[in-house]
């Protein structure tokens, strides 16, 4: 079987949650079929510049192809056309025009799936609201997988992607939320699909001592892992924090590992480490006493699962949907919605131990259970496997009948209105869709048992 993962991003020093998750799963699928990544030339998020060359290369064993930005994103005009769609009412050539702003704007990739894509058999796509994802399927929608990575945000909202998630082969949910979430905007529930998540390379040996002579931090500490940026939740984070800092006596530290958008403060019980190796990030997380989460959007924690897997408790932000199911599917965590159950949580997590250890002890049962390697491998591989049958079985009903795949591509996409009805502003702000949609976290037993499938 000849998969291609089509991803924003790829490469080993490139660390976001998608892009990490592509890696992963293009490097473990890698050992049951023959995988390929098709890319861009970017290495940062924020502008798409061309900074990798165009053409193949090989990153761990996988063949890359890469495909240069066509432009750099303008914050300027990206900031203005999502002001108008997320906010104004407006039309589908504004939704457009804000994809095309948003980046990376890949017209070689999305050609080359075009031509090429009888070289294939299936494509696993990532991040449901970038261009390459939103052209890429539409053009090779009867071969194409999606893992939406889906936030609760304004994009969600958008009249663009409803017909992504229906024309998609399959959908890989990343969490029971985000398949809610996807099939109230979309109705899609016609589509096959399975929450899978993803897991995680967690080293075989740790030693926390280590890290905490390395970086001189010898006290106790929770720890936060990921880019420090507002979006995340980091001003929040700060504030309460330093709060919880001046009314509780002690020496707990607050521990920052990645990559700073946002000024951290100055203060004696915060600590920011910046970008570290892996095995710096394992050990940190082995060693504290707690991983705060506190981003408001998620479609699933990785951080919280590896700190999970090494049986450390998480405290999380509860005004996320997906952290809030995640802390009550695992029974691992607890959550705050204001700044007094912050820090009552994160105190009870200091004084009482026998708590904490029980967290931890079920995160590393629920980790083990749901998110260890064969179990992610094998739900990519029993939905490629029911794909090829179905595949087999449309061929053999059309036996003589043309092309392998010709008649189903045809079949699957949803037309854009034309030339007139494409530019009438009739469609509501996306940001009010997303406020509509059904709110908290999915915690029926039919979620759970959704879970585990």
């Amino acid at each position: 079987m000849k998969l291609a993962i089509v991803v924003q991003r790829y490469g080993p020093d490139i660390n976001g949650g998608a892009e990490l998750h592509a890696r992963y799963v293009a490097e473990h699928l890698a050992r049951h079929a023959d995988v390929c990544v098709l890319t861009t030339c970017a290495r940062d998020y924020v502008t798409w510049r061309n900074e990798l060359p165009a053409g193949t290369d090989r990153v761990n064993g996988i063949q890359i192809s890469r495909f240069p930005v066509a432009r750099p994103r303008s914050p300027h005009a990206f900031a203005r056309h999502s002001d108008r769609v997320f906010e104004q009412p407006h039309s589908i050539a504004d939704e457009l025009a804000w994809l095309d702003a948003e980046g990376p704007a890949t017209p070689a990739l999305v050609r080359h799936l075009k031509a090429r894509q009888h070289e294939y058999d299936y494509f696993i796509f990532f991040s449901y609201r970038y261009y390459h994802a939103y052209h890429g399927i539409r053009a090779v929608a009867s071969k194409a997988l999606l893992v939406p990575t889906a936030e609760r945000d304004p994009a969600i909202g958008l009249g663009l992607f409803p017909p992504i998630f229906r024309g998609a082969r399959a959908i890989m949910y990343n969490s029971p939320e985000e398949r809610a979430m996807i099939r109230s905007v979309a109705a899609n529930q016609g589509v096959p699909g399975v929450v899978v998540g993803i897991g995680s390379e967690v080293p075989d040996r740790l030693s926390p001592e280590r890290f905490r002579r390395k970086f001189r931090l010898h006290s106790r500490f929770a720890i936060y892992v990921g880019r420090i940026d507002e979006n995340k939740g980091c001003r929040e984070l700060f504030e309460f924090f330093q709060r919880y800092a001046a009314r509780t006596p002690g020496d707990l530290t607050l521990a920052l590992v990645g990559t700073s958008i946002l000024p951290v403060p100055p203060h004696p019980r915060i600590r920011h480490l910046g970008f570290v190796s892996d095995q710096d990030k394992f050990d940190a997380m082995a060693a504290a006493d707690v991983l705060i989460m506190p981003s408001f959007y998620e479609s699933l924690s990785m951080v919280a699962l590896e700190a999970w897997a090494l049986g450390r408790p998480v405290l999380a932000n509860g005004r996320c949907d997906v952290l809030r199911g995640q802390c009550l599917r695992s029974n691992a965590g607890l959550y705050y919605e204001n700044y007094d159950e912050f820090a009552a949580a994160l105190l009870r997590l200091g004084e009482d131990r026998d708590l904490a250890a029980a967290l931890g002890a079920n995160g590393r049962e629920f980790f083990c259970r749901h998110y260890s390697w064969p179990v992610i491998e094998g739900k990519y591989l029993d939905m490629l496997q029911r794909l090829q049958d179905e595949d087999a079985d449309a061929d053999r009903r059309k036996a003589g009948g043309g092309r392998r795949n010709g008649a189903r591509e045809e079949g699957r996409g949803e037309r854009l209105p034309g030339w007139f009805a494409r530019r009438r502003r009739t469609l509501p702000p996306a940001r009010e869709v997303m406020e509509a949609l059904p709110q908290g976290p999915a915690v029926s037993r039919e979620s759970r048992v959704a879970s585990r499938e």
